[in-house]
């Protein structure tokens, strides 16, 4: 029941980060995004990690570590193509 939760919450979170993405009310490169996206990836790669399902690993831990380099863009203020964020 643990990880069923854990597998939700973390799929809530991807969703909520991609409906607000697809609605306007998140830029890509902004930090709320790319921390839902971190944390909720984060929390399916636990699980994934837990039922030793390799694929779902792969790609929850991908997903998670793609998220950090805008996540720190977005936090530290970096320019990104000539833009401040």
């Amino acid at each position: 029941m643990f990880y069923q939760t854990l597998s939700i919450a973390g799929a809530a979170l991807l969703l909520i980060g991609f409906v607000s993405l697809q609605a306007g009310r998140m830029r890509n490169d902004g930090a709320a995004f790319n921390v839902l996206n971190f944390v909720g990836s984060g929390l399916l790669a636990w699980v994934a990690i837990h039922d030793r399902r390799a694929g779902f690993i792969i790609l929850e831990v991908v997903w998670a570590l793609a998220s950090l380099p805008p996540l720190f863009r977005a936090l530290t203020g970096k320019a990104i193509e000539g833009k401040t964020l």
